[in-house]
């Protein structure tokens, strides 16, 4: 090419005569230039876009993401200066200072250009990733973001290199010497980069994570997690916002394991009023078991019957028995340390549904049948008395 263009310069300057003229021979050659630019960009184009037919065409929609428009419009975009680049030295001297600027422009848009297609390929590659099911719910932006930086720190080397016309090693060492500095400034960058790498190569985190933090109060569901900042939704629909490093520094949990085992825990408690506690009498007996609440019950002592040992037993077989508990799993009905407000009869056990509304309907159901049954074994709940109890207590 720089032959034909060797070629060119001598043809205007032997049969135009007024191309010997040094300024408008050299407008002459720019306007070549600038021709030949604008025909590569548009045969680039045209053969970038039978490129983006084809995969178009094909089954796969991974590469209609990874190869989209707007990575072909700025690989189109760097062809004019790559002609440029090449055609300039044939077409002026050395020396000439308006090599020296074309040269230097040109060479800083195609370096902003090849740092701009790499970064373009980046996020596609990482939308590929999200399209993609089984790498969809893997929290790797901060790594694609950690690539970029390193492209654009690499891209920044190069461009004051050749600004400055010196190597870049000796920029990277101008740099080092500034590395306290840097570190200062861009500390929460290089934290929420090293604990993105690590949340994510761990698998201790997850886009779609529900996970609870209680030293930021959140409570919610993982959105985004980016370098610098993971985004949750909470579910009073406010969105929370903390660093990387916040999760790997403090303690929070995860809850998205019990929704793969389908089991949501249950533990809660009521207290049982502890003068209440009483051996059956055998009618009182007789009156459970025709009201069928001693159905299947592996009774120990059938001769005395403590009213709270019958209720635990009842209630453990009303649980195994509802087709809303996972028997899967743990399912236990046990007596607490006994406190000033009676003895806590905890049930813990795992429902089948781990959704919010599902699981707090199937608890509030459960409990309510509980709360009825107390009072049928004889038994009487703890409670704060009310200003009914002290009215009653006044006036009897």
């Amino acid at each position: 090419m720089n032959h034909n263009i060797s070629l060119l310069r001598n043809f205007l300057i032997e049969n135009l005569p007024w191309a010997g003229n040094d300024a408008v021979r050299e407008g002459i050659m720019l306007l070549c230039i600038a021709l030949c630019a604008v025909i590569t960009y548009y045969v680039t184009k045209w053969i970038l876009y039978g490129i983006g037919i084809i995969i178009d065409k094909t089954e796969a929609k991974w590469d209609d993401i990874l190869i989209d428009h707007h990575l072909m419009r700025a690989v189109a975009q760097l062809a004019p200066a790559l002609t440029v680049n090449s055609m300039l030295p044939a077409m002026l001297e050395a020396s000439d200072p308006l090599h020296y600027w074309i040269k230097l422009l040109t060479s800083l848009y195609v370096l902003g250009a090849v740092i701009r297609i790499v970064c373009i390929f980046i996020d596609n590659a990482y939308s590929t990733f999200l399209y993609l099911p089984r790498l969809q719910r893997y929290a790797i932006k901060g790594i694609f973001q950690m690539v970029k930086l390193v492209v654009m720190g690499i891209g920044l080397i190069v461009a004051l290199s050749i600004v400055l016309q010196r190597e870049p090693a000796t920029i990277v060492a101008a740099i080092g010497a500034s590395a306290a500095v840097l570190m200062l400034v861009f500390r929460d960058t290089i934290l929420g980069l090293v604990a993105s790498v690590q949340l994510s190569a761990n698998k201790m985190l997850q886009r779609g994570d529900w996970i609870v933090c209680d030293s930021h109060n959140v409570n919610g569901e993982v959105e985004d997690v980016s370098l610098t900042t993971i985004k949750i939704r909470n579910w009073d629909n406010s969105v929370s916002t903390i660093p990387p490093y916040t999760l790997i520094s403090d303690t929070f949990r995860n809850y998205q394991e019990m929704r793969k085992l389908g089991g949501r825990r249950v533990e809660r408690s009521i207290n049982i009023d502890i003068n209440s506690v009483r051996f059956l009498a055998p009618d009182e007996i007789a009156a459970l078991d025709k009201a069928g609440l001693l159905a299947g019950l592996n009774i120990p002592c059938p001769d005395r019957i403590i009213n709270l040992q019958l209720l635990r037993l009842h209630l453990e077989q009303f649980l195994k028995n509802d087709p809303r508990v996972n028997t899967n799993m743990i399912v236990m009905v046990r007596e607490m340390q006994p406190t000033a407000t009676g003895i806590p009869l905890q049930m813990y056990f795992f429902t089948n549904e781990v959704a919010w509304r599902e699981f707090e309907l199937i608890q509030s159901d459960i409990f309510d049948y509980i709360y009825a049954t107390v009072n049928l074994f004889g038994l009487h709940m703890f409670q704060s008395p009310s200003g009914k109890d002290f009215s009653k207590t006044l006036f009897s």
